[in-house]
């Protein structure tokens, strides 16, 4: 039996050995219903990460994150640096919904919706058990000598690895740069775009590195959500739990003999046969408690549902559980903490709705030129200005024009009178308005102004027009 009260398993994580080296982990190849049901949903995950930035709805990028010139793209719906306030509110909403979802069920976005998890566990993991077998063929191929076999295994691996994370890369470029960019690139060939073939492989480097090398690692050291879960989860959260009351007993853990009566022994239902610790993608025994390098994958749970089964014992020894659930036997409550979560989550999306309805399409931004005084010109008075007309449709503007509404006066362009906007493009210029001094009020006149494509007016905007102090 295991001391239950002994916390030393905390003291270091379960990819680091007593010597402080790397201690590979040689997961078991998990099998179970909820294993099935976590394909599925990973299958439908990878085909939606995979094909999303190829996907047009109404001639947007479904799903588009081009941090380079500040634009994004969330189903279908274009959002530009002009909109970055609203996607400051998508990402807070994502947060808190990920909170709440924590607070309420745990880690279970790690197992079940992670792309990490997803390309590590169904991509990566799978290409390895096909290639070097389950747990104890890698084991075995591990320590054994530099042969033949070895040799093209790993070449093997590392090959469909590569060619695979170069694949993801392009993937990911389609995501940073959009899709039609990438298809422009690939007709022009490698030769004309190193600088992109250069980022391309740097991308693929990463993303070898991560599923060849440092794999679940960046689940227990580098992501952040492993540490926030422990300050989000309490006794009422649903986890992955490992029911101590019935496995452990009076006695504890004991191997199952199959000649005995274990319920009037004492022994708890745990028969200790570690394969809930063979078969974890991270290393951990689950028996120890919630750790932050659990994912919640539930590989345990169906090892475990399938000995208990084996052994003519109840399933449900590893469950969704909490610890209220497992101690006092109380089911799931909505707590109202996470009411609260729910409540600030409503009012975000109130407000990221709300500003979806009032955004503009079309964006004109009309200001005076910096450091330019007003000129007299008979009797009127003249303004220089700059402007910038952002086109967030899909549709070109052809014939766009700038007219004076209030007051009365004259627009005159630096150029032609008409200009176009291209679809999703950004058209800058300089203007000059003139008004007849009589019509001035006073030094500083608020302008306002309207935006037409031919006869349509696509935006209006206001802005002020500098005068003299005082009039004859």
């Amino acid at each position: 039996m295991s001391d239950l009260n002994d916390d030393d398993f905390r003291d270091s994580i379960s990819t680091i050995d007593a010597k402080g080296k790397r201690a590979w982990i040689f997961p078991k190849i998990p099998k179970g219903i909820l294993y099935e049901r976590r394909k599925w949903v990973s299958y439908c995950l990878l085909l939606f990460l995979i094909f999303a930035p190829f996907i047009k709805v109404n001639h947007h990028q479904l799903m588009m994150f081009n941090v380079l010139e500040r634009r994004f793209n969330i189903f279908g719906f274009p959002f530009w640096p002009q909109d970055f306030h609203i996607f400051v509110i998508v990402m807070i909403i994502g947060v808190v919904g990920l909170a709440l979802f924590t607070v309420a069920f745990g880690r279970i976005f790690c197992g079940w919706f992670c792309p990490q998890t997803i390309f590590m566990e169904m991509v990566f993991r799978r290409i390895e058990f096909w290639i070097d077998g389950d747990r104890g063929a890698q084991i075995r191929l591990a320590k054994q000598e530099w042969n033949s076999e070895k040799i093209r295994k790993r070449l093997l691996k590392w090959i469909v690895f590569f060619v695979v994370s170069f694949s993801i890369a392009n993937v990911f470029l389609a995501y940073l740069i959009s899709s039609d960019k990438l298809f422009l690139l690939i007709e022009d060939g490698p030769a004309n775009n190193i600088s992109t073939l250069i980022a391309l492989l740097i991308f693929t480097a990463v993303f070898y590195f991560i599923y060849a090398w440092f794999r679940e690692q960046v689940c227990i050291i580098a992501c952040p959500y492993g540490r926030m879960q422990g300050v989000l989860l309490d006794n009422k959260s649903i986890n992955v739990t490992y029911d101590y009351v019935r496995g452990e007993k009076e006695i504890g853990r004991a191997k199952f003999n199959k000649n005995e009566d274990r319920a009037s022994t004492g022994k708890g239902d745990c028969i200790d046969c570690n394969l809930c610790v063979h078969v974890c993608p991270t290393g951990i025994d689950i028996r120890n408690g919630t750790q932050l390098e659990c994912i919640n994958c539930t590989a345990c749970i169906d090892e475990c549902d399938t000995m208990m089964e084996n052994v003519g014992l109840p399933k449900g020894l590893i469950r969704y559980a909490s610890e209220d659930e497992i101690v006092k036997n109380e089911r799931f409550k909505f707590t109202t903490r996470m009411k609260g979560y729910v409540a600030i989550l409503a009012i975000l999306t109130g407000v990221f709705v709300g500003m979806l309805f009032l955004r503009n399409e079309v964006e004109a931004t009309i200001l005076r030129l910096p450091g330019e005084l007003f000129q007299h010109k008979g009797d009127k008075i003249s303004n220089i200005y700059t402007f910038k007309i952002v086109n967030k449709t899909s549709i070109d503007f052809e014939k766009v024009h700038v007219e004076l509404f209030s007051p009365k006066g004259q627009v005159k362009m630096v150029g032609s009178r008409y200009f176009k906007v291209p679809k999703e493009g950004i058209t800058e210029g300089t203007l000059f308005i003139e008004i007849d001094q009589a019509l001035l009020e006073s030094d500083k006149t608020k302008l306002q102004i309207e935006v037409y494509n031919d006869n349509t007016l696509i935006d209006n905007e206001t802005t002020n027009f500098l005068g003299p102090r005082s009039f004859d």
